[in-house]
């Protein structure tokens, strides 16, 4: 994925109400800019850190800016817009990038699903059952070289995995993929301590037949792309 336009790189100043973030620019303009993720961020919101901006030329906007990227010491640059990883993940499907989910023949974004849901992809080929994709954004490092998922709780995520548990029983393939975007991470794992709750889910899920992959992202001011998968340490 190619940024539209070239980002505006700034210093923040602060993130609050988590949709919104104070930056002030290299130009000196300060700015208050969209914060496209509901998570915590934990670890990427502290003040003064190099942050990267789009903005938008859309009259009906509040807030033209968006946050896209924070640079972490140590890490380079990390994808914090949640907008970003379910076409990263088309794009790099298509491209041929993601074996695990390669050989179908259509795809499809936003199809229901569940309990009044919709599958974030869903790959459909005429010689074998459907395959629903649930696609989840990582930005968590506790640990250098660690992803890890989720960075606080989310009772949507569980509804997810047990909707995922149903489709397998229902005779489909269902995958959850977890998109991480930058950080140079060498593994995946969860966070048990910040959301019991999702853990258990997740291990019920993969014990009905639910898969999981964690694929991992070059992030830079002007793109961001799935470059492979690493490996993923399952919960006990």
């Amino acid at each position: 994925m190619k940024f539209k336009t070239p980002l505006l790189r700034g210093k923040l100043v602060q993130r609050y109400k988590r949709f919104l973030a104070d930056v002030v620019l290299d130009s000196g303009e300060a700015v208050t800019a969209a914060c496209p993720n509901t998570g915590s961020m934990l670890g990427l919101t502290a003040p003064g850190s190099t942050v990267w901006l789009s903005r938008s030329d859309s009259a009906t906007r509040k807030y033209p800016h968006t946050w896209e990227l924070v640079e972490r010491d140590g890490m380079g640059l990390i994808g914090i817009n949640t907008a970003h990883p379910n076409g990263l993940l088309e794009e790099a499907i298509t491209a041929g990038r993601v074996p695990e989910l390669s050989g179908y023949a259509r795809l499809r974004r936003e199809v229901k699903y569940g309990a009044n849901s919709r599958i974030d992809l869903l790959l459909e080929g005429d010689d074998r059952p459907h395959c629903y994709v649930e696609v989840k954004n990582v930005t968590l490092y506790r640990k250098p070289h660690r992803a890890e998922f989720p960075d606080c709780r989310t009772d949507r995520g569980t509804k997810h995995l047990q909707e995922m548990s149903d489709m397998v029983r229902q005779g489909y393939r269902a995958v959850m993929a977890y998109v991480i975007q930058g950080g140079a991470p060498l593994d995946f794992s969860f966070t048990p301590d910040l959301d019991p709750t999702y853990v258990l889910a997740f291990i019920a899920a993969r014990k009905a037949g639910v898969e999981a992959i964690a694929l991992t992202c070059h992030v830079s001011p002007d793109t961001i792309e799935i470059t492979g998968a690493v490996p993923l340490r399952e919960p006990t």
